[in-house]
């Protein structure tokens, strides 16, 4: 395989949001490509790493996981679909991938002992089966790992806990407004379980809001960086929706222009991303 793979890698990964709520991705395409499956056992089944469903590579970055020269691959498939997510052509768990695992772990024994880890991306990388096995065959190969996830799937991330050095987790809002964002109901619920076993487990954590236009009030920031420094958060990021690629075009003239911040930022490690 050559590098030029590349090309067809989608953008970082940093959460969905939708105001008028988010539609489940299709029972059919969950059972027929291997999404929302049991994971245990999945890392010692034999050949478990081949159904991963890529659609894309980026074969160096020192965005995606901090302080590490990483390739990030972009899984298929989120059971959310958010107006504001910029990687909307990773959603649908049907589609052809742009790359299996075997290219993808050729690439990476091209790369050992150039790059530091591997960032399991997407879309939602926990929706799938397969990641679990392709996260152990990564790390054999002697890279650190990286997850990028949403944490709507609180037990398959107690599953992957072994196997990741880094997670970025996306929190999008207090629990109770998750719902207005998502369309899921309990969705909130789900994802700040993850946070608590993140932190429980204390693997390298940062924590991510992107801005969504109506939860952007200092006032909500506050109370929302509040609970996460409460829950044990020391490292967090909020970032503005990126106007390009959105699933929703018409959120483009919505979105807020600056971030006024709250005065107190409870955090000991702190960033603004903007533009």
């Amino acid at each position: 395989m050559s590098d030029a793979v590349q090309a067809a890698a989608p953008r970082t990964s940093s959460g969905c949001l939708r105001e008028g709520g988010c539609q489940a991705m299709p029972a059919e395409g969950r059972e027929q490509f291997g999404f929302e499956h049991p994971l245990s056992g999945a890392t010692s089944a034999p050949n478990a790493a081949h159904a991963l469903r890529l659609g894309g590579l980026t074969a160096m970055t020192t965005g995606d996981y901090p302080g590490e020269l990483a390739a990030t691959l972009f899984c298929h498939g989120c059971p959310w679909r958010c107006s504001y997510c910029h990687n909307a052509h990773l959603l649908d768990a049907g589609q052809a991938p742009a790359l299996d695992w075997s290219q993808a772990r050729e690439f990476l024994d091209r790369r050992h002992g150039l790059l530091d880890a591997v960032v399991f991306s997407g879309g939602e990388p926990t929706a799938q089966a397969a990641l679990p096995a392709a996260m152990a065959e990564a790390r054999a190969l002697g890279f650190k790992i990286g997850l990028h996830t949403g944490g709507p799937y609180p037990e398959r991330l107690a599953r992957l806990l072994a196997l990741v050095d880094w997670i970025g987790l996306d929190i999008k809002a207090l629990p109770g407004d998750y719902p207005l964002i998502t369309g899921v109901p309990g969705s909130g619920e789900k994802a700040w379980e993850s946070l608590r076993l993140a932190l429980a487990a204390g693997v390298d954590l940062e924590v991510r809001t992107t801005l969504m236009p109506g939860f952007e009030h200092p006032e909500y920031l506050a109370r929302l960086m509040q609970q996460l420094a409460d829950a044990g958060v020391t490292r967090y990021v909020l970032q503005q929706c990126r106007p390009h690629s959105l699933l929703d075009p018409q959120l483009r003239a919505r979105l807020p222009l600056t971030i006024d911040l709250p005065r107190n930022i409870p955090f000991e490690r702190f960033s603004l991303r903007q533009g």
